[in-house]
């Protein structure tokens, strides 16, 4: 764990021994099981989640029970909801797990001292939310101007590993289309 969340920082901001133990010491280390919350709609939302190991699901539920995914989060991946979390408002978001999950939490308490008190965290948590405003925004614009067929092709070509962890059905919720239509989508690319 030590090694490969140390590693996932350094791709952006080399850290020595003793820097690292002081942003570890801010994080809380908690285990969660398959099908079990670490975010429901309408509660507080206290951390922002790093996966350690596993996989969640980051969604919403319209007024028909239907579920439209956001996210997911896997291994090195960050989530969480993050209009909660910033505003202290409650959740807007279910964040619940497709496998057994490992994750570093923290607070927006503790994010905030360790970018005032450390540049190299500051940068390397800026880094990262301009890629994650980068990526929304690809989201947004390939549900917006792709067919099924390509929004399939891309997700299949960016994250191949997410479709031997992630049921179809929730594929499907992420690309917005019908389970029949996302296993028309496979036979194709098949």
């Amino acid at each position: 764990m030590a090694t490969q969340f140390r590693q996932h920082i350094e791709e952006i901001s080399p850290l020595t021994d003793d820097e690292y133990a002081y942003i570890l010491s801010h994080f809380v280390k908690k285990t969660f099981r398959k099908h079990q919350f670490l975010i429901q709609q309408d509660e507080p939302v206290r951390y922002e989640y790093y996966v350690l190991s596993g996989c969640v699901k980051a969604y919403t539920m319209d007024q028909d029970s239907k579920m439209h995914i956001l996210q997911f989060g896997m291994k090195d991946w960050w989530v969480g909801d993050y209009q909660a979390y910033y505003k202290n408002t409650p959740a807007t978001l279910y964040l619940d797990c497709i496998e057994d999950t490992e994750v570093l939490c923290l607070t927006l308490e503790n994010r905030e001292k360790l970018c005032s008190e450390m540049h190299k965290f500051e940068h390397f948590t800026r880094k990262k939310v301009n890629a994650g405003y980068m990526a929304l925004q690809q989201r947004i614009l390939s549900l917006l101007n792709s067919t099924p067929k390509q929004r399939y092709e891309q997700l299949l070509a960016m994250y191949p590993s997410l479709f031997q962890k992630v049921p179809k059905q929730f594929i499907a919720a992420y690309l917005g289309v019908s389970r029949e239509t996302l296993s028309r989508l496979n036979a194709i690319n098949k």
